[in-house]
């Protein structure tokens, strides 16, 4: 005999209460699983998979901290916060299936829920209007979200990207038509991520900036493209077997335009700052997001790169200078003072092409934005 289907809506296992079906985050991270929110207060994440649970409970944990990672490792089970799960969970169909199959196919997908006790919500709340009130500051005289991206036409006939279509495009840096060509075919990006395999570094350089001027527009419409990418990058970075060219300064420029959305990402950039081959790339990054996001630096251990004023490359020296004026680093101002003597010569890459300034030029830079806050701040 036939087992009947059962299905039913999924509910939250604390109120009871029908849930709505988990969406992608504003802001993208590393490990990304649809999460939503209860009207109880409660927090839900959804691994379709059911292989993945682990990784899901943490990002839940982590999205009912407000996404202040470090509250949520010191939050204990039972003591601070409830645990609940729904199995048997179908994405497609936004049900549950107590067979554990529907036509088929298998489903195996689980809700995890997380509700904190209110004296740690309420800590979190506080925690989370404080870290708003310092992106409002270190925002407040900076434009950085791009209007959204118009609406392809619907009439429109879409193209197909191919290798040639691209490499005209790139060449005669026409973001516009790469913009509504990535809205037409998903496979743009991975033409532009092939141009990156250049054996002329300059190139290199002014493809991760086109590449970010392309990605801030498209997040504006279609976040999940640009997120893909940056896993991409940051695999190609992490593989020893695959060559890193141009991974890192593209990552930097993809962060730094879109930093409401991407900021995230941010603090992995620190797993290549030990490899030499990687160093200079990372720093520079860090520095291009500092321009519009210098809490996003400061919420990493920053104070890691002050000895790096005194690295043997004035190219470090100065891309470090620069770094630390751009989120008005204080605590440095002494070690800066000490390079206005230091005349090296180095290159850095503004707005896709070379600039040749000295480290020296650097420092003083630095030192003329910490004590112009300084002066503000009196």
């Amino acid at each position: 005999m036939k087992k009947t289907i059962i299905k039913r809506p999924p509910w939250c296992p604390f109120c009871g209460q029908k849930v709505e079906k988990a969406s992608d985050a504003v802001q993208r991270k590393m490990q990304e699983f649809p999460v939503g929110r209860c009207q109880c207060g409660a927090v839900y994440g959804c691994d379709v998979t059911g292989h993945n649970v682990g990784a899901a409970i943490v990002e839940t944990l982590v999205f009912a901290c407000g996404d202040n990672s470090d509250l949520a490792w010191e939050l204990l089970p039972e003591e601070d916060y409830l645990t609940g799960r729904v199995e048997n969970y179908d994405e497609l169909t936004h049900q549950v299936i107590d067979t554990g199959n529907i036509d088929g196919r298998p489903v195996r997908g689980v809700l995890y829920f997380v509700r904190l006790h209110a004296e740690m919500s309420d800590l979190a709340e506080r925690l989370r209007r404080t870290q708003e009130k310092g992106v409002e500051k270190s925002a407040r005289t900076l434009s950085f979200q791009p209007p959204v991206e118009p609406p392809p036409d619907p009439k429109r006939k879409k193209r197909r990207a191919t290798k040639e279509i691209v490499a005209t495009m790139s060449d005669t840096d026409d973001i516009d038509s790469l913009v509504a060509l990535c809205l037409d075919d998903k496979k743009t990006f991975r033409l532009l991520q092939r141009r990156l395999y250049d054996p002329l570094e300059e190139n290199r350089w002014h493809t991760a900036w086109l590449i970010g001027k392309v990605c801030g527009r498209v997040a504006s419409r279609e976040p999940g493209q640009v997120s893909q990418l940056l896993h991409r990058l940051f695999e190609a970075c992490s593989d020893s077997a695959a060559a890193n060219w141009g991974m890192v300064e593209t990552l930097g420029s993809v962060i730094a335009e879109r930093p409401d959305i991407f900021g995230a990402f941010t603090k992995h950039l620190l797993n290549y700052l030990g490899d030499d081959s990687t160093q200079l790339q990372v720093v520079w990054a860090l520095g291009e997001i500092a321009q519009k996001r210098p809490d996003l630096i400061r919420d990493t251990p920053f104070f890691n790169l002050f000895h790096f004023l005194g690295h043997p490359r004035p190219e470090i020296r100065g891309h470090i200078a620069r770094l630390l004026g751009r989120i008005e680093a204080k605590e440095a101002a002494i070690q800066l003072m000490g390079l206005s003597g230091d005349t090296a010569p180095l290159t850095v890459w503004e707005d896709g092409q070379p600039l040749q300034t000295t480290v020296a030029e650097q420092a003083a830079q630095a030192l003329q934005a910490i004590h112009g806050e300084t002066q503000n701040e009196q």
